[in-house]
């Protein structure tokens, strides 16, 4: 059984010339743990579209039509969304035909347009790599693909930590998940170890990925948490 846990931040670029609407995508984007930029014309979109995970387009831009930028995403294997106020559907049909993977008409809610986001991305697939990956049957784990020497209680630790990725352990359930219901630790052993799994998984992100959680225990913290740097 192989537990993969992404890290990278998914960076979505906005292609929009009306500040309030490029800045109201952004915002909603930004709260649900997502990075973003924005574009207001053709010309800055293709200069930035290299680090975008998605693009958010719209077609009615100062210096050109959007959808003459979507063959080009289409060519990095950038996944588009459309935003438009065109709403007939030749237009629809026009955007999904050249390469666009979904199409929201303007007027929008920008909750609906972060649900599409992540649709479109969980379609997408995975990241070309995982920061963490580990395979309990051989009992091996990885950053970058880097084997760690783990200890066998780390190891079980960070097992047990990815089986159910945000849920919040106390010391007293790792103790039993580790080591065995009713074993004899203290909380001070247990967070020993823990730092020095901590330690081990070393990169400023992953390294962060064991976030504590004061007066209760420790989980696995959100990938976009974990990429910002928050501290445990």
């Amino acid at each position: 059984m192989l537990a993969y846990l992404r890290v990278v931040t998914p960076h979505i670029l906005i292609v929009e010339d009306e500040p309030a609407i490029a800045e109201s995508v952004a915002y909603a984007l930004s709260r649900d743990g997502f990075s973003t930029g924005v574009a207001s014309s053709c010309e800055k979109a293709r200069a930035l579209m290299h680090e975008a995970s998605l693009i958010v387009l719209d077609l009615m831009l100062p210096d050109g039509s959007g959808l003459d930028l979507i063959p080009l995403a289409r060519g990095a294997t950038k996944p588009i969304i459309v935003l438009s106020s065109r709403d007939g559907e030749e237009d629809r049909v026009l955007a999904l035909e050249t390469g666009a993977d979904d199409y929201v008409v303007k007027p929008f809610s920008p909750r609906e347009v972060v649900a599409r986001v992540r649709a479109v991305l969980r379609r997408a697939g995975p990241a070309s790599h995982s920061a963490l990956r580990v395979d309990r049957a051989r009992r091996r784990a990885y950053v970058y693909e880097a084997e760690l020497d783990l200890t066998r209680v780390e190891f079980e630790l960070l097992a047990t930590l990815l089986e159910d990725s945000g849920r919040v352990y106390t010391r007293e359930g790792l103790i039993d998940a580790v080591w065995g219901p009713g074993f004899a630790m203290s909380d001070r052993t247990v967070d020993s170890h823990v730092k020095s799994l901590r330690k081990k998984l070393g990169d400023s992100h992953t390294g962060q990925l064991i976030e504590t959680v004061r007066g209760v225990g420790y989980r696995i913290a959100d990938a976009a948490d974990a990429a910002r740097g928050k501290p445990p």
